[in-house]
């Protein structure tokens, strides 16, 4: 039987750093989505976090890898990792709160978990894993509601959109741990971001022509160095190392740290409200992930095995 993966006290900093990184992006993103379009958005976020990271890459003096199939690998891992689901997320944050895509993408730890445990021999899914992950789809449907699912519309479109990104990360994960881990993280990281930035940029001058970068505002320019440097560059370099140490299926528990942090700048930035029911699906969520997770679990079973003995 392989030993299992368990995170380190190095990856739970990790995760905390990652989340946020990743909780600040929703607002940044809301704020651009005010002077451009989504795919534009993408684009500039991809690759101005390609630059950061080749800048790096190239004076750290890293080597490059030389297969072929390790650059036909960035290119669909860049698709399926950073390209679709930033898509997903900016165009539908055009439809629903920063604060509301931050509690869905947290849907990333129920996923990450079930496709890995189908990947991985290390990342088994036992009867603890498997009551978080139903507590979480449990939580996920209180947040989105029958009445979405009946009368759909743009709104509900957007929420479906955020789960469909955070599927894009569960599987994405899992391959980024297959193929890109046996090289420089930062090398990884650089080549997963180019990938996306070779499906995202054409889509953008096809679809919308160059920026117009003397538009846009401060506020807009300061977003899009903060998504590019910050939630793309750095955290993705923190994001191969903790799926390295800790495994893809613990690698995706980030999403629990993403939202009181989206949730917090949500309200106070842009003065954003939730309905009761969100708060509510999000605390199953959240206790699925702890469940998941099991440390909370075996420490109250210690504390109770000394206070009987």
């Amino acid at each position: 039987m392989a030993p299992q993966k368990t995170i380190t006290t190095a990856a739970w900093i990790g995760l905390g750093l990652m989340g946020l990184f990743w909780g600040g992006s929703f607002l940044a993103i809301e704020l651009m989505l005010r002077d451009m379009p989504f795919e534009t958005l993408v684009a500039l976020r991809v690759s101005g976090g390609a630059i950061a990271l080749w800048t790096y890459v190239f004076l750290a003096r890293l080597e490059l890898p030389r297969s072929p199939k390790i650059w036909f690998a960035f290119l669909i891992i860049g698709g399926i990792n950073v390209a679709a689901p930033f898509s997903f997320i900016s165009w539908g944050q055009q439809y629903i709160t920063s604060s509301l895509a931050g509690i869905l993408n947290a849907t990333t730890a129920i996923f990450g978990p079930l496709v890995a445990a189908l990947l991985f021999a290390d990342e088994r899914l036992g009867a603890r894993k498997l009551a978080g992950v139903i507590l979480g789809f449990f939580g996920v449907a209180t947040i989105i509601g029958l009445d979405a699912i009946r009368a759909f519309d743009l709104t509900s479109a957007g929420q479906m959109a955020l789960i469909a990104a955070s599927l894009c990360y569960a599987f994405g994960a899992a391959l980024a741990r297959m193929h890109l881990t046996e090289m420089p993280l930062e090398v990884s990281a650089a080549g997963m971001i180019t990938g996306a930035a070779v499906f995202m940029v054409p889509t953008a001058l096809i679809n919308h022509g160059w920026p117009q970068f003397a538009t846009f505002s401060h506020t807009t320019l300061g977003a899009w160095a903060y998504v590019s440097l910050i939630s793309t560059g750095l955290a993705y370099l923190l994001l191969f190392r903790v799926i390295k140490s800790a495994g893809s299926g613990n690698a995706t528990l980030v999403t629990l740290g993403i939202v009181p942090v989206s949730v917090i700048l949500g309200a106070v930035v842009l003065g954003e409200t939730l309905a009761h029911t969100t708060y509510i699906g999000f605390g199953f969520l959240a206790l699925g992930l702890l469940v998941i997770d099991g440390r909370l679990l075996r420490r109250m079973r210690h504390l109770g095995r000394r206070k009987t003995a």
